[in-house]
């Protein structure tokens, strides 16, 4: 099944996951009409613009830009929609961005460092199982991190028959995943 992330955050939301706010924009002008809805909303200022296609990697292929007014939200949008975007997922020609996802910034404005995880609910295919796939080295980085490191895999596939919460898993982190036993 794929997915855009937009949809994925739909899905979320309507199990009560707390996401990213967002407003899917077909054209520049539809991406600053969002963008002054989130602001309205939100409070944010600063926008981040997410170019929607099935692949990963968008970021380095120039598909997520962050706007800091509304002037770079049109700008910003009009080179993404419409354009080419190859990343380490796509064939060498690319796919074809037809819509953005128009982002508030959520980034901690304080005083300490942010940080990013990745953390992701994999299809085993040789046991037709789920298995949880968790990293402390998240964000466009994480790829190439991955490439050049030595990890193991440690845990249990498992059946999603019941519900899964923090307190239903023991977990502990490894360097590249969580092990988790329900």
């Amino acid at each position: 099944m794929n997915l855009h992330e937009y949809q994925g955050k739909e899905i979320l939301s309507t199990f009560g996951v707390k996401i990213q706010k967002g407003i899917v924009a077909n054209t520049p002008q539809e991406a600053v009409a969002a963008a002054k809805k989130l602001t309205e909303e939100t409070g944010t200022g600063w926008h981040v613009l997410k170019a929607q296609v099935h692949a990963g990697g968008r970021g380095k292929g120039g598909g997520v830009k962050l706007a800091k007014n509304l002037g770079e939200v049109e700008s910003i949008a009009d080179q993404i929609i419409g354009m080419q975007l190859i990343t380490p997922q796509t064939s060498a020609e690319g796919k074809t961005v037809h819509q953005i996802l128009v982002a508030e910034d959520v980034y901690y404005p304080g005083e300490t460092e942010t940080s990013e995880f990745y953390i992701s609910v994999l299809l085993n295919r040789t046991t037709g199982r789920n298995m949880i796939m968790y990293s402390t080295e998240g964000g466009m980085d994480r790829n190439g991190s991955r490439r050049n490191t030595t990890f193991n895999f440690y845990g249990r596939n498992r059946s999603c028959n019941r519900n899964v919460t923090i307190s239903s898993a023991s977990c502990s982190v490894q360097p590249w995943f969580i092990r988790c036993c329900f």
